[in-house]
């Protein structure tokens, strides 16, 4: 039997050690973003290659979430914890030592990989330990481990030297320490048979959720791009724009964008999901419109204030999509339902910007956002019709 976390065992430390693991698994995933520029640069090779480079993470997420995603039920949170990390740290390993564009695409890959399992079981490590903050903070913490690892990184490539390895020296130590601690984190949950039969993979959307879920899906679908968008190329169209060669402008960017979604996700918490989802989208269309006049007319200022407002309606309409599906599931079927819910997400993340890298080549950067962002924009704003005239919300089944 697992070791289960004793009614008294203080929650303070686990709850910490489970934010921070969480926060350095989405900082790692960040933190290539400032360098993808350096790499091209480096290795030159084609803008088609650095958005697969960048969304082969998602597949590797995606695989993981769907396969392992519920295998801590299982086995113990502890032991998929200590899986994730290793896997992670083989792949700021490939990274360290990467010479090529095969070896970037490898590696994250396995971080894509590392990071599905951690995501779930972290997740629901947290839920453990904290029913009540659980959720906040596994909204919360992803998009502040973003904003930090642009944000560092750029900032290492900037003033440390060495850019494309000394990141991964630090994430490695990171992740090395993480290891250490977590012998001290209490189990949660007591092993459970069916662990073999929790690996089929299970998307499932419940009959009561199908309205929600595909009412929402256009609005997810178009914020998941603009993520997407940001963390492959965001860096590359900040340099065209300000025409300064600056890791810092680019990490700033995609740092910008996180942080504004989490602090629109703390704003927001409280309200209805109707009115999250509504004011998400809607400050998701009008950032995106001031961030496509900062590109077009090469306005510094006008690009991150779009980027700010656009921030705050990733984060919102995030959270307001969430909150409008997931409690029309009954307790049985959330698993699936979630699992659904992030693999449209990722799909989104990840296909979308390739496609942007191969219309690059054809069209240019600032012609091809254009059309990116003008796509965006439209889906928001059916959403938001929609939900104008949609009917008083259903009743979320107990």
């Amino acid at each position: 039997m697992a070791q289960t976390l004793p009614k008294s065992a203080p929650g303070f430390f686990p709850a910490l050690l489970l934010t921070a693991i969480l926060m350095a698994f989405l900082a790692a995933a960040a933190a290539p973003t400032p360098l993808y520029a350096l790499y091209r640069e480096s290795w030159q090779f084609s803008p088609a290659l650095l958005t697969l480079a960048f969304s082969i993470y998602a597949g590797g997420l995606m695989l993981a979430l769907l396969v392992f995603g519920s295998l801590s039920d299982h086995l113990g949170r502890r032991p998929l914890i200590r899986a994730a990390l290793i896997i992670e740290l083989l792949a700021m390993s490939v990274f360290l030592y990467a010479n090529s564009v095969e070896l970037l695409i490898a590696g994250r890959l396995l971080q894509g990989f590392a990071t599905g399992v951690a995501t779930a079981v972290l997740g629901a490590a947290m839920l453990d330990i904290d029913r009540e903050r659980g959720p906040l903070i596994n909204s919360v913490a992803p998009m502040l481990g973003m904003a930090l690892g642009a944000l560092g990184s750029s900032a290492l490539v900037q003033f440390g030297g060495d850019p494309l390895h000394r990141v991964y020296v630090w994430l490695l130590a990171v992740f090395a320490l993480a290891l250490v601690l977590l012998r001290w984190l209490p189990e949660s949950v007591s092993r459970q048979p069916g662990a073999l039969a929790s690996l089929k993979p299970r998307i499932r959307i419940p009959p009561q959720a199908r309205r929600a879920f595909w009412s929402v899906a256009p609005l997810n679908a178009s914020l998941w791009a603009l993520g997407g968008f940001y963390l492959s190329l965001g860096p590359t169209l900040a340099r065209q724009v300000t025409g300064l060669p600056v890791p810092m402008i680019g990490g700033g960017l995609v740092s910008l964008l996180c942080f504004c979604g989490a602090v629109a996700i703390f704003a927001l918490r409280n309200r209805p999901a109707a009115v999250i989802l509504r004011r998400g989208g809607l400050a998701l269309i009008i950032g995106l419109l001031i961030t496509l006049l900062g590109v077009d007319s090469s306005n510094l200022w006008l690009f991150f204030l779009g980027t700010a407002v656009a921030g705050l309606g990733f984060g919102g309409a995030f959270l307001g999509a969430l909150r409008s599906v997931v409690p029309l599931a009954h307790a049985h079927e959330r698993g699936a339902l979630m699992a659904s819910f992030y693999v449209l997400s990722y799909l989104a993340f990840s296909v979308p910007a390739i496609l942007a890298g191969l219309a690059i080549q054809r069209y240019g950067l600032v012609a091809t956002t254009n059309g990116y962002a003008s796509l965006q924009i439209l889906a928001a704003s059916l959403v938001l019709l929609l939900s104008l005239r949609a009917p008083a919300a259903q009743k979320a089944p107990a």
